[in-house]
């Protein structure tokens, strides 16, 4: 039924802790599949999506990636993303009535301080992206990034919170 998508570079930490956020749908029969689209990693990025048994590309068509994907949606995520409990009922709840593309809500608990929040726009992924395979494959085009994909207008608000990737990017730094 779903396929995340994420996009990394040197992000083995982030990449963990999303895909141990996304246990919850592979053991609902949710997650069909997870596909990585590394941009030169020097890390063990690679290592860890094949332990959790995502396909790991290192070259890419964006258009070849939403043709494979083995789910009828696709989830455009960060690495370092954390849907929060209740996520699968919400996507599922999701797809079941609607059609429009959907973002997560804003974890409340992980905001940017005020005057950063006026003075920079929200990245296109910050709070994820749920879009049909359908939609995806008509917008997609060669050259794109999922960012691109996720500019789309008409998006939903799912239910459910997400931690923002930039949570442990800012962790991380501050540990190294």
């Amino acid at each position: 039924m779903l396929t995340i998508i994420m996009e990394c570079r040197d992000n083995e930490a982030e990449l963990a802790q999303t895909l141990s956020a996304l246990v919850s749908g592979a053991v609902e029969g949710v997650v069909r599949d997870v596909i990585v689209l590394d941009h030169g990693s020097r890390d063990g990025s690679s290592e860890v999506a094949d332990a959790a048994g995502c396909r790991f590309l290192t070259s890419w068509d964006m258009k070849d990636v939403v043709g494979s994907a083995r789910g009828d949606w696709l989830l455009l995520l960060e690495p370092g993303a954390r849907p929060m409990s209740g996520w699968v009922d919400a996507v599922v709840d999701h797809v079941a009535v609607n059609r429009n593309p959907a973002q997560f809500l804003g974890s409340r608990s992980h905001r940017r301080p005020f005057f950063q929040r006026l003075a920079r726009r929200r990245a296109p992924l910050e709070q994820g992206y749920l879009v049909s395979k359908r939609q995806a494959s008509a917008a997609v085009r060669t050259g794109m990034t999922l960012a691109d994909i996720a500019t789309g207008a008409g998006v939903r608000r799912l239910a459910v919170e997400l931690v923002p990737a930039w949570v442990a990017k800012a962790m991380r730094a501050e540990i190294g």
